[in-house]
């Protein structure tokens, strides 16, 4: 320990979960369930976005289309949301159950067609879940990913939360500033 700080003190961190710490400026959110906005869609009902899953060690997967799934470069942009997941609530006897986890629901997707509302990047991430049985559950979804991704996600700054919000916000005032323009009339 002590050669480590000798060293520059450039040991890496490690959290509670014995993984890397978050670097959402490198873009590595390790146990992490990883949001980005989808143009227009997201414009509309902020809720929706584009979802991927993170390895133990940060790198990105995400169901960006039919039968691929990307590395590190998810389809709508950087992560602006992520959520932390406890890896000690995998329930495995596999050293290696999170990331093995997520190559097997990333190849599984490798061989998938993509549609926008029965199977896509939540389902993808579902199947990771449900995969590595977390917090002893296989009935992960994409539902219930997109609603506790929405209440326990955390902006990665202020700028991805106002890239969230901000256009709906504005596309609200619009609709609103017309109906009553027509309204007083």
């Amino acid at each position: 320990m002590a050669e480590a700080e000798a060293a520059g003190g450039k040991m890496k961190q490690f959290n509670g979960g014995g993984g890397a710490a978050l670097e959402p400026e490198r873009g590595r959110f390790p146990y992490c369930v990883v949001w980005t906005p989808i143009p227009v869609l997201t414009w509309l009902f902020p809720i929706i976005g584009h979802m991927g899953i993170c390895t133990s060690t940060g790198v990105i997967r995400d169901f960006a289309g039919p039968y691929y799934v990307s590395e590190d470069n998810m389809a709508f942009g950087k992560p602006v949301k992520y959520w932390k997941l406890d890896p000690t609530k995998v329930y495995s006897s596999s050293p290696n159950a999170w990331d093995t986890a997520v190559h097997d629901a990333s190849e599984e997707y490798k061989h998938r067609m993509h549609n926008l509302c029965c199977d896509n990047c939540h389902s993808h991430v579902a199947l990771a879940l449900n995969l590595m049985r977390y917090d002893n559950s296989s009935s992960w979804n994409m539902v219930k990913l997109c609603f506790l991704s929405f209440l326990y996600g955390k902006y990665v700054s202020i700028g991805g939360f106002m890239k969230t919000w901000l256009p709906f916000v504005l596309f609200l005032g619009v609709i609103l500033t017309i109906v009553l323009t027509l309204h007083l009339r």
